[in-house]
């Protein structure tokens, strides 16, 4: 009788560097490896932005987009996407109200994946499973903290809906789009409340759709 043996499964510490986990997969012959996340999931106003990354190279300092300020975010994008093979998604707040917020979320990765000009062997997730990914792949908690490939996709889809969101605070300048970039805070909350929701706004999420029952469907900012 022939016994097949499974090779033991790679231990990765969370504490062993930022490229652990590439290269562990890497000793197993799985690369090209891609690591997606997303920006803007609790923000009431803006698109969702998910990108998925292939590092081709090494990029000193990555880390999670959210710890970074905004100049090292910018130099690292640029330098990302020098080098990193990247498919980026936007999703607009009329498909994240018709469709939900996971909906949306999961879909945009496996787009986002789709839109890599190579083949990934393996491919890395934030935080949580996504099934229907085109190669085996494994949800990382915190993974812009401990996986690089996910880091420069957090770094992606931040910096990309940054700059989104600055260019509709020049189109609605009341609602401080630039400064909170659609997330819920005092300021935006005073916005929502004196003139209503506008067309970018997420109406389905509990903040909004407070300020739509008080002011009236079309009471907003169009």
């Amino acid at each position: 009788m022939t016994v097949a043996f499974r090779p033991r499964p790679s231990v990765v510490r969370r504490d062993s560097g930022l490229y652990a986990y590439e290269r562990a997969l890497a000793r197993r012959g799985l690369t090209p490896i891609a690591g997606v996340d997303e920006a803007g999931r609790g923000a009431c106003a803006g698109p969702l932005v998910v990108a998925a990354v292939v590092l081709r190279r090494q990029v000193d300092g990555l880390g999670d987009s959210k710890l970074l300020s905004p100049a090292v975010r910018e130099r690292l994008y640029e330098r990302i996407v020098e080098v990193a093979d990247v498919g980026v998604v936007v999703i607009p707040p009329a498909e994240i109200d018709a469709r939900g917020l996971h909906k949306s979320n999961v879909s945009g990765m496996r787009r986002a994946v789709a839109r890599l000009t190579c083949d990934p062997e393996y491919i890395l997730t934030d935080g949580f499973p996504v099934p229907g990914l085109p190669a085996p792949s494994l949800a990382v908690w915190k993974g812009d903290q401990v996986a690089a490939c996910v880091a420069a996709a957090s770094i992606v889809a931040k910096v990309t809906r940054d700059r989104m969101m600055v260019e509709l605070d020049g189109e609605f300048p009341v609602y401080g789009f630039a400064e909170h970039k659609g997330y819920v805070t005092p300021g935006h909350r005073r916005a929502l409340e004196t003139h209503g929701p506008c067309s970018h706004h997420r109406y389905s999420f509990v903040t909004v759709a407070r300020e739509m029952g008080e002011n009236e469907m079309g009471a907003g900012v169009a």
